[in-house]
């Protein structure tokens, strides 16, 4: 606005605020379901299932943020999931470091698979318009959450093998007592079913977006206000958490962030930078496999040590202005699957790892190393990267050379 490059009405509307209602909406949902116990229920349930197996119950607990990302903001996932895991741990005497990081990746990681989790996929529905459906199947082919979820299984099947099965075993009783003492009870039946019911209302009524005929965010904020008027009339009944306390727990200046990002990459836009990257990245684009190899092996380094939101925002204005000249979708994906994967790289590319790192350096007591931190990263990031890279270019690269 300073320089002219927008007024401050054109950067109002540069804003996606259909994008922001639905992270707002979300959130609101999230933070109630956090309160329910649910998760806390579900800890219990994977602590029985994997007996006295320390290790075996963290790779459980890894898989459960991750699937839980899907639906859920990741930073919500890993305060959630430290709420269960630390106690446990200090009781039989672990260290919080290992695990809370571990998880934090999980949840980053499966982020991007739907379109609800995490901003990437909510951006890439603002630029290309693609549907809740599409993030699961799309032009005949499996798109973000089947390739994600193979993925991640196999990167968790890796860790468990070959980084926690070192770690010793303990007496079965004294893990399940563990778990009881702190995972707690659902203490509102009727408060849990009702943030269940609306939530699952709102991802359903999302997923039918184009048939509904309204936008997400108008959707997501139609589901929060149910949810918040329900619950408020719950509270009179019995125990369920005040608004004002819904309200506190919302990352405010994550939101600030966001709309500041969309008026940043719009004026940039305006500017006529990203078209001037399109031009000079074209003749690249036009060969499919060195083009989608390029794009995918620049983007995971640089989305660790860049915030990853502004970087996807941009090479998704650059891939769209290319679109007329070729097929962009194997590019959309793999620029999305590569920055997010990457992301988890550093704590600057991904937030959730920071909280997770001060979570660690609280309750372990010392600061946490960055060689230790990287033990942890880079063969996550190598491993996930790795897959990724050949189910992208087997599933939506190769068919475009043939």
């Amino acid at each position: 606005v300073l320089f002219g490059v927008v007024n401050e009405v054109e950067a109002f509307y540069l804003v996606d605020w259909n994008i922001i209602g639905i992270l707002f909406g979300i959130w609101i949902i999230a933070t109630y379901f956090n309160k329910t116990g649910i998760p806390e229920a579900l800890a219990g349930k994977l602590a029985e299932l994997s007996g006295h197996k320390i290790p075996f119950f963290i790779s459980l607990l890894g898989l459960l943020s991750g699937f839980l990302s899907t639906l859920l903001d990741n930073v919500i996932v890993v305060l959630m999931m430290a709420s269960i895991m630390v106690p446990l741990l200090k009781r039989v005497k672990l260290r919080v470091t290992p695990f809370v990081i571990f998880t934090a990746l999980c949840a980053n990681f499966m982020g991007s698979a739907l379109l609800l989790g995490d901003l990437p996929p909510q951006m890439l529905h603002s630029v290309t318009g693609i549907e809740f459906l599409e993030f699961i199947w799309q032009a005949g082919r499996p798109s973000s959450f089947p390739i994600l979820t193979l993925t991640f299984l196999i990167t968790v099947l890796a860790f468990y093998l070959f980084k926690f099965r070192r770690f010793p075993l303990i007496d079965r009783e004294e893990m399940l007592r563990a778990v009881n003492v702190h995972s707690g009870t659902i203490k509102s039946k009727a408060f849990a079913f009702t943030v269940i019911l609306i939530f699952s209302g709102t991802v359903v009524a999302m997923a039918l977006r184009q048939f509904i005929g309204m936008a997400l965010g108008f959707i997501a904020l139609v589901g929060a206000a149910v949810l918040m008027i329900c619950v408020e009339i719950l509270r009179k009944k019995g125990p369920a958490p005040k608004l004002d306390e819904i309200l506190l727990d919302i990352d405010w200046k994550a939101i600030l962030f966001y709309i500041s990002l969309f008026v940043l990459v719009g004026s940039i836009d305006e500017a006529g930078i990203i078209m001037m990257i399109s031009k000079q990245l074209l003749p690249l684009m036009n060969e499919p496999l060195m083009g989608a190899t390029a794009l995918y092996w620049v983007t995971v380094p640089i989305a660790g040590i860049v915030e990853h939101d502004a970087y996807i925002l941009t090479f998704l204005y650059v891939i769209r202005d290319m679109a007329s000249m070729i097929n962009p979708w194997p590019y959309y994906w793999i620029l999305l699957w590569a920055g997010t994967l990457g992301s988890n790289l550093t704590m600057v590319g991904a937030p959730a790892l920071y909280v997770a790192l001060n979570i660690c350096e609280k309750e372990d007591g010392s600061k946490v190393s960055l060689k230790e931190f990287f033990s942890y990263t880079v063969p996550f990031v190598a491993i996930s990267a790795a897959v990724n890279y050949i189910l992208a270019m087997v599933i939506w690269v190769l068919p475009e050379i043939t």
